[in-house]
């Protein structure tokens, strides 16, 4: 007998949902998102006590399949034996499905049945919201990414991601109700009311486009991650970044993430000198990826070159055993070949890079993951800037989750992001979420485009994650304070 006294079947059903759930995220299949999600609903309701094992099945579903690219960045490229490595993926995921789990039970012990039903949405969204912060935070695969390029991308730039998530669920919640016969009309009214209320605030153009665009050219170097710090490899990366900024004309240069392997004091002069050759020769600024030191400290940064004053921005929101190691494990970081595996955090104070005539928000790496720290440099910045290096990640489905979190960000905020990376996926998003052009996966080449700057500040920037985590609370109170009247 399985937890809880319920049959293998369910619990079978909820982790196929779960895995299922992660064809829904692909552009296009959303449905698909929904109906798994209708799926879990069903088997909560269906099960009595039993919600906290059918959540665990269906996170584990959800995320063993979804962030399986975590064994390949700890074995192939962290070196870690591959038995050691899976084992740590699984108990990562197992970790991960703890949050769904925690809905599972909560709903179950709501005092009364009919109320159930209605709570999951509100509690799956301060779930989310919870495993956005808790130990550093991993937001990947929230709910509501799966819903770009529907009407309900319409509610992110109001209450960001998380309100998207809350009409999401609800959307699935209803689509469960009309399956099983329950007020269909009612529900399918409903239904269609979230995505008609989407699709009118899809149509509010909440900023305001500058008058003059920007050219941009965004490098993409396709450095291989297993060769990337080889000192052998240094004198061959550094052409290609070169030659790249040297055959572009844009106004704006942008490298990735750790573009240049090497602390900034041991790289070349003759090196930066070319690049900043090639800003100035554009009348125009380079944003370059590199570690920089400072005494026993070093950061994860980008800085400026050209016409400009020279500024930089240092990484703020770090990753756990990637770039900083948390107490008591250092000996798992040691066991992997990660090289800067402990940088120290920049200041979360740090205000936009004045390049090319904008006021650019640098973020790094998957701190686009995070809307709430994204929002700490608007409305002031007119555009966002992303720099990466995925190629950790090889040919997974890292890259492309990447990619929706940062249109995400540009919906959340009004605002392009610009995606410069190593291996790709190097885009440039439009203010409403729109990939307007990408390079190729795994080539060397650059993205020429021209980008415009925004002004002004959607309710997300102003208001963050507030209405989604009000309106969540405000449903479970109403739930609460109806059980304590019918009792």
């Amino acid at each position: 007998m399985s937890p809880g006294g319920v049959k293998p079947g369910p619990y079978a059903l909820a982790f196929a949902a779960g895995a299922a759930s992660v064809i829904g995220f692909q552009p296009g299949w959303f449905p698909v998102l929904l109906g798994a999600f209708a799926l879990l609903v069903h088997l909560w309701i269906a099960s009595g006590r039993s919600g906290f094992w059918l959540g665990f099945a269906y996170g584990l579903g959800l995320y063993g399949v979804g962030v399986s690219w975590v064994f390949i960045s700890m074995n192939r490229f962290g070196g870690l034996p591959a038995p050691l490595a899976a084992l740590a993926t699984l108990g990562f995921c197992a970790l991960l499905a703890l949050f769904p789990a925690l809905v599972g039970w909560a709903q179950a012990r709501l005092p009364n049945p009919s109320s159930r039903p209605l709570a999951i949405p509100a509690l799956w969204v301060l779930v989310e919201w919870l495993r956005s912060g808790f130990l550093t935070g991993f937001p990947w695969l929230g709910l509501g990414y799966g819903a770009l390029d529907t009407p309900l991308e319409g509610y992110a730039p109001v209450g960001g991601v998380l309100l998207v998530t809350l009409t999401a669920t609800g959307a699935a919640l209803l689509l469960r109700q009309f399956a099983v016969g329950e007020r269909r009309w009612l529900s399918a009214a409903l239904f269609a009311a979230i995505g008609v209320v989407g699709a009118a605030l899809q149509a509010v153009e909440w900023t305001k486009p500058k008058m003059t665009p920007v050219s941009v050219s965004l490098l993409q170097g396709n450095i291989e991650q297993s060769l990337k710090f080889d000192p052998a490899r240094l004198g061959r990366i550094l052409e290609t970044y070169a030659r790249l900024a040297e055959e572009s004309r844009a106004r704006l240069i942008v490298l990735p993430e750790t573009a240049i392997p090497r602390f900034l004091d041991s790289v070349p002069p003759q090196f930066i000198a070319r690049l900043d050759a090639a800003a100035r020769r554009n009348q125009g600024d380079l944003l370059l990826g590199v570690p920089v030191r400072s005494g026993s400290a070093y950061y994860n940064s980008v800085l400026s070159l050209g016409v400009s004053p020279q500024a930089i921005y240092s990484k703020v929101h770090l990753v756990p055993f990637g770039e900083f190691v948390p107490p008591g494990f250092r000996w798992f970081v040691d066991s992997m070949a990660i090289p800067l595996a402990d940088f120290s955090r920049g200041a979360r104070t740090q205000r936009p890079l004045a390049v090319a005539g904008e006021r650019v928000a640098v973020n790094i790496c998957y701190e686009d993951a995070y809307g709430d720290e994204i929002v700490d440099q608007l409305p002031e910045a007119t555009l966002l800037v992303n720099v990466s290096n995925v190629a950790w990640f090889g040919d997974s489905l890292a890259p492309a989750q990447h990619l929706q979190i940062a249109r995400m960000r540009a919906l959340e905020t009004g605002r392009m992001m610009l995606a410069a990376t190593n291996t790709g996926i190097t885009a440039a998003i439009g203010a409403d979420g729109t990939v307007l052009a990408r390079l190729p996966q795994f080539s060397a080449g650059k993205l020429d485009i021209e980008a415009r700057g925004r002004t002004g500040a959607t309710p997300y920037v102003v208001l963050v994650d507030g209405p989604a985590l009000a309106l969540s609370s405000l449903l479970l109170f109403f739930f609460a304070a109806r059980r304590r009247r019918s009792g």
